[in-house]
């Protein structure tokens, strides 16, 4: 039976063309016409491929893997318009970094040392920081109210992206931590700086599983969840080692979501640098998915080739416990 879109559009309550006169305790309802017709503005790009404008996402690990310098990281790369492992930002855009723990004179260093290896600076008014320590009693407690008012109090028309780093220090009443309960009034006021365009990175623990700790409800709007891990035989000496995995990534496939490997080096000057190279330990998996999809030994070698960077060498010996039964 087809659809009569003139008839759905009598009947509908087109709020596109008259949103003034609706009270704010009613729920807007459009037509399918009016839903189709309308022009919203694209979902901008804020950190290629992953972060984009009006999103909800999520950095997890356990403690001192280094979720605080990845984030930092993030922020500095946002706020500049510039570069980060191999994520890009197209331009710069404001970022208000929401700190819960961390010593002032701490944060201070880590950004002094990322300024000095970089070699565009923020707009002052772009890259924005609430600390604990400059604060007169602590900072905001976004489990309540009053507290979410501080810091929507502290967003510019220019910050589209805010960092919360971390809930367990920033969410501090409401339950406890694996009660979805007590998420609830964090997530509501989350969807509502979406609405008015915001993005919101949420820097959390991991919990023993290595999933995301507390309820698994967070998970439910975010649109991508990074993991961050040691590597295997990692050794305490080697510093900032880490490997970052996406969990879920809304609308991302293929090299976009393929784990990353990545090491931060301190150099005599002061300065920092970031290498980092793909995490071939999770290319089995990608490889079982090519082969679940139909595609020959011939066909996933040309596709680790082009779209992962490795030889023909390598990308034969990675594809052989694939394919050793079919052979034999």
């Amino acid at each position: 039976m087809g659809i009569d879109m003139n008839d759905l559009g009598e009947k509908s309550l087109s709020v596109l063309e008259h949103p003034d006169h609706l009270s704010d305790d009613r729920v807007v309802v459009v037509s399918i016409e009016d839903l189709i017709k309308s022009e919203f503005p694209p979902r901008e790009t804020i950190l290629s491929p992953w972060l984009r404008k009006q999103s909800l996402d999520m950095i997890h690990a356990w403690r001192g893997i280094g979720k605080t310098h990845v984030a930092l990281e993030i922020a500095y790369a946002v706020a500049t318009g510039g570069q980060f492992l191999k994520w890009g930002a197209p331009k710069p855009r404001g970022v208000l970094y929401v700190d819960g723990e961390m010593p002032a004179s701490t944060l201070q260093e880590r950004l002094s040392r990322i300024i000095a290896s970089e070699e565009r600076e923020p707009d002052p008014n772009l890259f924005r920081i609430i600390t604990p320590d400059l604060q007169k009693t602590c900072v905001p407690d976004l489990a309540t109210e009053e507290g979410q008012k501080l810091i929507e109090a502290a967003i510019t028309d220019e910050t589209d992206l805010i960092i919360l780093d971390n809930l367990s220090c920033l969410v501090r009443r409401g339950g406890r931590e694996n009660d979805a309960e007590s998420w609830l009034s964090v997530q509501e006021w989350a969807l509502h700086l979406r609405s008015r365009g915001k993005s919101i990175l949420f820097i959390h623990h991991s919990g023993k599983s290595g999933a995301q700790r507390g309820t698994s409800k967070r998970e439910d709007v975010l649109d991508t969840v990074l993991s961050l891990r040691r590597p295997p035989g990692y050794e305490g000496q080697e510093g900032c080692s880490i490997q970052i995995h996406f969990e879920k990534a809304r609308g991302l496939a293929g090299p976009d979501v393929e784990p990353i490997e990545a090491k931060l080096s301190t150099h005599h000057d002061g300065t920092r640098k970031w290498e980092y190279q793909a995490t071939e330990d999770a290319l089995p998996t990608t490889i079982q998915e090519l082969v679940d999809l139909g595609m020959d030994r011939r066909e996933i070698i040309r596709e680790l080739r082009e779209s992962y960077g490795k030889s023909q060498a390598t990308a034969y010996r990675l594809t052989e416990p694939f394919f050793k039964k079919v052979s034999q």
